[in-house]
């Protein structure tokens, strides 16, 4: 059976053993219960992660191909090795926590993977995922950055965010025409404060809907922002804001429901 890359399923293996021993060893010190890779394709940061972390090793992979490669290669992960779409992973199967996430994240769908993780942050403690360098960057980005967004205050609002490190084209196969970047998300403890999440995040979308607007005029509008809004906020662009500003007026907007 081949095993040639499916452009469809956005898939470039990573074939460099120094890069994908050093992409494990960013979990080294943190404790869960189960690491789940996403998409691990033909194995390569599987068999590092099969040797650092035994049995708590759940691979989810989409590609029936590489299901079946995977069973060969490691016959001893019997059934933790899943045919799946992560985006529809089932969650509740897993009965202990905390839990790890890591892989060489397809780019056409990296960002749905996080929103995913997000959904089922109270679960997952520790992240460490491969994206297209952009990507990476908008997700750490800090405020009063050009990469600063919504993916950038949705996730910091519960993960600290690290930009660790680039991986070139060269370690693929087939290269990407960019560079992809390596992140670690590790939960925030304590958890920052929230009253009302989907306030939070439907508060941010519409900051960022136009981003060179201030503020008084991006969020006109939306219900409660005038009380909401403290003075000083409203000449200021959506990318000045923190994080924690953001969930300030979030929950001003929530208190006053």
């Amino acid at each position: 059976m081949s095993l040639t890359p499916k452009k469809s399923l956005g898939q470039h293996f990573l074939i460099d053993e120094h890069v994908a021993e050093n992409i494990v060893h960013q979990l080294d010190g943190f404790d869960f219960s189960d690491l789940i890779e996403v998409g691990p394709g033909k194995g390569v940061l599987t068999k590092y992660l099969r040797k650092t972390f035994g049995d708590k090793l759940i691979a989810v992979e989409f590609d029936e191909r590489m299901v079946e490669h995977l069973h060969r290669m490691f016959p001893e992960l019997k059934e933790r090795i899943l045919e799946k779409d992560f985006l529809e992973f089932d969650w509740s199967m897993l009965l202990k926590t905390p839990v790890a996430v890591i892989g060489n994240f397809p780019y056409n769908i990296s960002t749905e993977i996080v929103f995913k993780i997000l959904d089922n942050k109270d679960k997952v403690n520790v992240v460490v995922g491969m994206f297209q360098k952009e990507v990476a960057k908008r997700i750490c980005a800090p405020y009063n950055n050009k990469d600063y967004g919504i993916t950038s205050i949705i996730t910091q609002a519960f993960y600290d965010a690290d930009y660790l490190f680039d991986v070139m084209p060269e370690s693929f196969s087939p290269p990407p025409k960019v560079t992809s970047g390596v992140i670690r998300l590790v939960r925030k403890q304590p958890p920052l404060s929230i009253i009302n999440e989907n306030i939070f995040r439907q508060l941010v979308k519409k900051a960022f809907s136009q981003r060179r607007k201030m503020l008084s005029n991006a969020l006109k509008g939306f219900e409660g922002i005038e009380a909401a809004m403290p003075e000083e906020f409203k000449n200021k662009r959506a990318e000045q804001l923190s994080v924690q500003d953001f969930i300030e007026i979030s929950n001003r907007l929530a208190a006053g429901k």
